[in-house]
């Protein structure tokens, strides 16, 4: 057990990856969704890919539920999983507005590769990977929304003030606990963190290529 004022293995994972998270901040996709300039083209095809990666990051909560070891897990992931599904419910008004047929939606190459890691890492590797693996893509967001919120009047407000909610913020801080609770400081669930940023990144890429 760490001792008094010892830095969490969650918060280590996060500080070890500024550069990513940094870089994530500074992308032109998300410097867009700030300043408004995003054409409309781009962050539909965003939210339909994201939807796509939505559900499989539900199939891992509901694989990381079944897994837990004790109550306190069953109760996190649940909570967890029904916050994807709030989610999910965000896109679904995002795709009707922007005339998105969903269950058309063909994954790219970024989002596959992205939904294959988790769902593999979800069903073989363990729970503290498990963690590792999903943690990256809450705590990025939160400090996405986070870090935009000021820039609520000019940018896509929905899309920021979302993950700028301090109801956001504690699901992160719920995945982050479970990190620490399940996860040990190895060198695997060190590569999956930074594996994980490096696909959200990627992410990112592809929503602007896509153009």
């Amino acid at each position: 057990m760490a001792g008094a004022g010892a830095v969490s293995l969650a918060r280590s994972l996060w500080d070890s990856n500024a550069d990513l998270a940094a870089g994530a901040l500074g992308h032109p996709f998300v410097r867009g969704l700030a300043d408004g300039t995003l054409p409309r083209d781009v962050f539909a095809g965003y939210v339909a890919q994201d939807a796509f990666f939505l559900e499989s990051f539900a199939r891992a909560y509901a694989l990381a539920l079944a897994h837990s070891p004790d109550r306190a897990g069953l109760d996190a992931f649940a909570d967890l999983l029904a916050g994807v599904r709030d989610e999910l419910r965000l896109h679904s008004a995002y795709a009707q507005r922007l005339d998105i047929d969903l269950p058309a939606v063909t994954p790219t190459t970024a989002t596959l590769a992205y939904t294959d890691f988790l769902l593999a890492t979800a069903s073989l590797g363990g729970l503290g990977l498990t963690c590792a693996a999903m943690t990256p893509c809450m705590r990025l967001y939160a400090y996405l929304g986070h870090s935009l919120r000021a820039d609520v009047e000019y940018g896509c407000a929905e899309w920021i003030t979302t993950y700028a909610d301090p109801a956001f913020e504690e699901l992160a801080a719920t995945l982050e606990r479970l990190l620490d609770a399940y996860a040990d400081d190895t060198e695997p669930v060190r590569e999956t963190y930074r594996r994980a940023m490096r696909l959200e990144i990627a992410f990112f890429d592809a929503a602007c290529h896509r153009a």
